[in-house]
């Protein structure tokens, strides 16, 4: 996929990118590939594979629900996906990238300088110890990072009641979600819906799962990663 194919695929789908986000994104992939000779950012090493596979990917959540105006944390955001592109297309939104290794949270700095992203910080740190901003944000959103049942655990104390959480996923959702109805009734929350897309050039699956938080989460949650990893609810 080209930069005009991004481009006119997303206006597809009611995503319109200006002439200067556009450029933005460029910035962005030649920072990704500048550095991923260095660090172990992405197995994918072509322009035109991340254009497809990271960039036209991670604008897909905002088709889900309205990203405007809000408070988002992408947990787990490794090379900056989703939160990059949703941050420089969402100006008017405020981002927190939670990024647990420090050699990609380097990374997202040096972008989010470079790029002068002022709506988007980074944060090194993991999901299930990052307290002071239990219960603040509108939409949390993660890609690619656990099962449900252990992600939901980590996500949803992190959401206001009413929020949402996305799970980015790139095969078929069933099973996991049946895995995770304990955690889904544990944690007070409930499947809103379930998008799929297919990538345009590659025709890969992607699923996004939107989730609302119904009511407040136990404090007993997120327990110790340690503990969900051997017992996941």
């Amino acid at each position: 996929m080209t930069y005009e194919q991004l481009v006119s695929s997303l206006r597809e789908n009611n995503i319109i990118l200006s002439d200067l986000q556009t450029d933005c994104l460029k910035s962005y992939v030649n920072l990704l590939l500048q550095w991923n000779e260095m660090i172990n950012l992405t197995a994918i090493r072509k322009e035109e594979e991340i254009i497809e596979k990271h960039l036209f990917d991670s604008y897909l959540p905002s088709l889900l629900t309205d990203f405007h105006h809000k408070n988002i944390i992408d947990i787990g955001s490794g090379a900056g996906f989703p939160g990059i592109p949703l941050a420089i297309l969402f100006p008017d939104s405020k981002f927190v990238l939670l990024e647990p290794i420090g050699k990609k949270t380097k990374f997202l700095l040096a972008v989010v300088s470079k790029l002068q992203l002022e709506n988007v910080v980074v944060v090194n740190e993991r999901a299930e110890n990052y307290k002071e901003k239990r219960g603040f944000f509108d939409i949390a959103i993660s890609r690619a990072v656990a099962p449900l049942n252990i992600l939901l655990e980590i996500s949803i104390p992190l959401v206001r009641v009413d929020g949402f959480f996305i799970a980015m996923k790139s095969q078929k959702t069933d099973d996991e979600i049946n895995d995770a109805s304990n955690a889904i009734k544990k944690l007070n929350c409930d499947v809103v819906s379930i998008l799929k897309n297919v990538l345009p050039s590659t025709n890969s699956v992607r699923f996004n799962i939107l989730f609302e938080k119904k009511s407040g989460t136990d404090v007993k949650y997120p327990r110790p990663y340690a503990m969900i990893l051997k017992r996941p609810l």
